[in-house]
């Protein structure tokens, strides 16, 4: 029986090194001379396609001017985010993509990077571009401080409502601090933009699951509103035989423990498995190869054409020397006490399925082995239905996620609002911002236009 084997150990100094950042700061004068580039479209593209609707060309040419403190003014009135989102938003299927230098072949602006600029100034400077309005004497709590919940209180405190988070993790940010490459971002970028919200007059209770000792109910009894982003649950499981060996686990597992532990502390298999061609399974194929694993193998039952994951990221991982196998399907986990190996078998595309893509379907007599010495899988997450199905009156779609007016975010539940993952099942950062924005501008406008809702009570 084949023997489990870890990747070599990294010393502090490898480690540090196969982490940097894949974005670095630019320089003054690379960022002044990116800026002029850019033309300052009329009805320019860049902004329709940011869920954020950013006013790009304007944040752009305050940079050009070296007004940094105007352009992340710019940047934070569409996405209070705006830092997280300069540097993990897909900017090449986004705004740089819409770009209309790509018309004439030319490299888009680098919109990304210079959205990078204006906000690691606010953080270095450590100052507010949008001061708090008066404070008001309306509660509001916000259940999950990820990108949605956190989105959602910094627009609320600035217009002056007391604020307060409830989130189950020892830290705030979500996957921002738990679940994002950190060759894209460290939770360093994550846990400076969540002290800006908290020194807004966010109050964070970590550690606090709702739905135990204090319930949904209970909040909307004491607070004017609440915002629920709770994200999604646990991983998709694989189903198959073996999947409870050692080495095998989720691949947002996967990345936490880079996130909690010191990397140079973090082993990886020799060889890893990757089941699932998602932006997260990429993720974690990319952060096994800077474990210094030796093989990364990428498993997916459909081709290339139907991955889900952006083709940049697909490359990206390509170039680092991930290895990819499609309608390729695992059948079976080997070893015993640890991973050894992974059974799997050919498929072949036939009818589309439901979702439109041509369902894959086994090969008879095509089954294999690849030796393995861990298995990380991606293949989906799903909603917590026991915390969604324990609010009363709330309604749900067949796969569990929360219908929301989209005009509002408010949810069948009056005065409960939702956005983020739970209502569109896993899209970016910057979706999830949106909703948060959009849910607190509309439980702005709901409490100026009524009267009588709850302001005096808060679960502290």
């Amino acid at each position: 029986m084949r023997k489990r084997k870890l990747a070599p150990k990294l010393t502090p100094g490898e480690a540090k090194e196969r982490w940097a950042d894949a974005h670095p700061p630019f320089s003054h004068d690379e960022y002044v001379h990116e800026a002029n580039r850019c033309l300052y479209c009329y009805e320019a593209p860049c902004i329709v396609a940011c869920p954020t609707q950013i006013d790009i060309p304007s944040f752009i040419k305050k940079i050009a001017f070296d007004d940094l403190k105007g352009s992340a003014r710019t940047i934070l009135e569409a996405n209070p985010l705006g830092g997280s989102c300069a540097r993990v938003c897909p900017t090449e299927v986004l705004c740089e993509g819409a770009c209309v230098y790509n018309r004439w072949d030319r490299p888009p602006i680098l919109i990304g990077r210079l959205q990078q600029v204006a906000m690691d100034h606010v953080f270095e400077e450590k100052y507010e571009p949008l001061p708090p309005e008066p404070k008001r004497p309306e509660k509001i709590a916000v259940v999950g401080a990820g990108p949605a919940g956190l989105s959602c209180a910094a627009v609320l405190a600035r217009k002056g409502y007391g604020v307060t988070i409830y989130d189950a993790q020892e830290k705030a940010g979500g996957l921002n601090t738990y679940g994002v490459a950190m060759y894209k971002a460290t939770p360093k970028y994550s846990l400076r933009e969540v002290a800006s919200i908290r020194k807004l007059g966010v109050r964070f209770r970590q550690g606090v699951r709702i739905g135990n000792r204090i319930k949904v109910s209970d909040l909307l009894s004491g607070n004017a509103a609440v915002f629920m982003g709770p994200g999604l649950g646990k991983e998709t499981r694989l189903g198959i035989p073996g999947e409870n060996l050692r080495g095998v686990m989720p691949a947002l597992d996967f990345l936490e423990e880079i996130h909690v532990k010191p990397v140079d502390t973090v082993r990886a298999g020799n060889t890893v498995v990757i089941v699932g061609c998602g932006n997260t399974a990429i993720d974690a194929a990319r952060a096994a190869k800077r474990l210094g694993a030796t093989n990364v193998i990428v498993l997916y039952r459909r081709t290339e054409n139907e991955m889900p994951a952006y083709q940049k990221e697909h490359d990206e991982a390509v170039a680092e020397g991930c290895e990819f196998r499609w309608l390729t399907n695992p059948v079976k986990i080997m070893g015993r006490g640890t991973v050894t190996g992974i059974r799997c078998v050919t498929m072949k595309l036939g009818a589309k399925d439901a979702s439109g893509r041509r369902r894959p379907v086994p090969v008879k007599g095509s089954e294999h082995t690849i030796e393995c010495d861990q298995v990380v899988y991606s293949i989906g997450q799903g909603v917590d239905t026991t915390f969604m199905a324990a609010i009363e009156g709330l309604k749900t779609d067949r796969k569990g996620l929360v219908r929301v007016n989209a005009e509002s975010m408010e949810t069948s539940v009056p005065r409960l609002f939702a956005g983020g993952d739970c209502i569109n099942g896993g899209k970016e950062v910057v979706n999830a911002a949106q909703d948060g924005k959009v849910a607190a501008n509309a439980i702005n406008e709901m409490i100026k236009n009524a009267k009588g809702v709850p302001h005096d009570r808060s679960h502290s």
